[in-house]
C-alpha cells in the first residue's frame, strides 16, 4: 500500500448550497482517480473543502468513499477542526469507516503556539490510531511548522509523514536532505503546490499531494511517473502543458479553479461553498483553453 508516497489525488467534495454532500457525484470522481492508477486519494483536504462541512457530512463523504473505492486504493482523510476534541472525533470517524490514513492541519481562529500544535497533533494521532500526515499549509492556516517541530512530531506514535508547502527559494534537495537527516527512516516527506510538483518529484520527494489529480488523474499520473523514472525532459514537457493552468491556480486559487474545471468537463454541477464565489464567467474560456493544452 502506497500511503504518503507517489501521487495522492485530492478531490473536490460536491455538495449543494446547504452543505449536503452529493455522495453519488463524489463516488464518480473517486472512481476516476482509482481507475487512472493514482497511488492514493486525499479526501476532505483543502481541495475537498473540509472546513466548510459539518461532522455529519464529513462522515457521509468518508463512508461513501470507502464504499466505492475502499480496498482498491488507499484513502487519506483530512480531519482538521478548530478544537482538538472535534479533530479527535473526526479521526475516530475516519478509522471506523475504514480510512487508511489521516491528514491534519492546525486550524485555528487564534494563532497557535508550537506547543499547542504539538499537543493537538499528538492527541489526534493517538485518537485516530492510523498513520497520520502533518499538513504544513501556512498560506491557509497561518501557521508554519518549523524543522524542530516536524522533527519532534516525527517521533510521536502514528505520525508518519509531512505534507510541505513549496520552499521559498525552490531548494527541494536542500530541504529534503535537511529534514531526512533529522527524521526517522521511513518518515515520508511530500509536497503540495502543483506548479512545483515536477521539481519536487525530480528532487526525490516521497509524494506529490496533487490538487489537479482530483479531476485530471490520468494526466497527473503521467507527470508523476515520468518524474519518478528520472526522465527530466519528459517531465518538463508534461509540466509545460500544465503552465496555463498553474497560472490560473496562482491567480484565482486552486479551490475556485477546480470547480470551474469540473463544470467545463461536465463531471459534476457543484459550486464552491459560500462565501467562496465561482470563477467569473469571463474567465471560463481561459480554463477551457488551459484544459485543451493538457488533456490526453
Amino acid at each position: 500500500m502506497k500511503l504518503f508516497a507517489g501521487l495522492s489525488a485530492f478531490s473536490i467534495t460536491p455538495a449543494d448550497a446547504s452543505g449536503h454532500v452529493d455522495t453519488g457525484a463524489l463516488a464518480r470522481l473517486l472512481e476516476r482517480i482509482s481507475a487512472a492508477g493514482a497511488d492514493s486519494i486525499g479526501l476532505l483536504g483543502s481541495t475537498g473543502g473540509y472546513a466548510f462541512l459539518s461532522r455529519h457530512e464529513r462522515q457521509r463523504a468518508v463512508e461513501a468513499a470507502m464504499e466505492c473505492v475502499g480496498g482498491k486504493i488507499p484513502v487519506i482523510v483530512g480531519v482538521g477542526a478548530l478544537t482538538t476534541d472535534e479533530a479527535q472525533a473526526l479521526a475516530r470517524d475516519a478509522r471506523k469507516a475504514g480510512a487508511n490514513g489521516l491528514l491534519l492541519a492546525p486550524m485555528s481562529y487564534t494563532p497557535l503556539t508550537e506547543e499547542e500544535v504539538f499537543q493537538h497533533t499528538s492527541a489526534v494521532a493517538a485518537a485516530g490510531e492510523l498513520p497520520l500526515c502533518i499538513y504544513n499549509n501556512p498560506s491557509t492556516t497561518r501557521f508554519t511548522f518549523t524543522d524542530d517541530l516536524i522533527v519532534r512530531l516525527a517521533s510521536v506514535p502514528n505520525v508518519a509523514a509531512v505534507k510541505m508547502p513549496l520552499p521559498a527559494e525552490g531548494d527541494f534537495k536542500g530541504e529534503l536532505a535537511r529534514l531526512r537527516s533529522r527524521t526517522p527512516d521511513g518518515f515520508r516527506i511530500g509536497y503540495s503546490g502543483d506548479w512545483g510538483a515536477a521539481d519536487a518529484m525530480l528532487a526525490g520527494c516521497d509524494a506529490w499531494y496533487s490538487v489537479i489529480a482530483g479531476l485530471l488523474p490520468s494526466e497527473a499520473v503521467a507527470l508523476t511517473r515520468a518524474a519518478q523514472a528520472g526522465n527530466a525532459p519528459e517531465t518538463e514537457r508534461l509540466d509545460q502543458a500544465f503552465q496555463p493552468l498553474w497560472s490560473l491556480f496562482k491567480e484565482f486559487g486552486s479551490f475556485r479553479v477546480m470547480y470551474a474545471i469540473a463544470d467545463v468537463l461536465g463531471l459534476c454541477g457543484a459550486v464552491p461553498p459560500r462565501p467562496i464565489l465561482p470563477l467569473p464567467p469571463a474567465d471560463m474560456p481561459r480554463v477551457k483553453d488551459a484544459l485543451d493544452r493538457i488533456l490526453i
